[in-house]
């Protein structure tokens, strides 16, 4: 013997809307757009970078030329050398040579 799922009462309600025509989406609210300043932004990567003193590491905010896009690069104090990069920089060149190609296939945006 086998029960199958029964659809609730809303379900049926939605799948009645959806078959009239009648259905709209849900509104999203939008947050309102905060701007910050760059004062504020260097404000903020000096306390994520005294925060992260004692494990002799600092941040820097790097801008991808292609994308036009900043990434975060988390670098050693001592060695300078790049621990991580948040988003990684290879998937950003890999976004921006999608992009490109998709631009020779697709010449005009609708």
């Amino acid at each position: 013997m086998s029960v199958e799922k029964i659809p609730s009462q809303s379900a049926l309600h939605s799948l009645d809307l959806l078959t009239r025509n009648e259905y709209k989406e849900p509104e999203e609210t939008q947050a309102p757009v905060q701007t910050v300043t760059r004062e504020d932004l260097e404000k903020m990567v000096s306390s994520i970078n005294d925060f992260l003193h004692p494990s002799n590491t600092h941040i820097k905010f790097q801008l991808h030329e292609k994308l036009d896009e900043y990434y975060v690069t988390v670098v050693d104090n001592h060695t300078e050398e790049v621990i991580r990069e948040i988003p990684s920089k290879k998937w950003l060149d890999i976004y921006a040579a999608m992009t490109e190609f998709i631009g020779l296939i697709v010449d005009r945006k609708i």
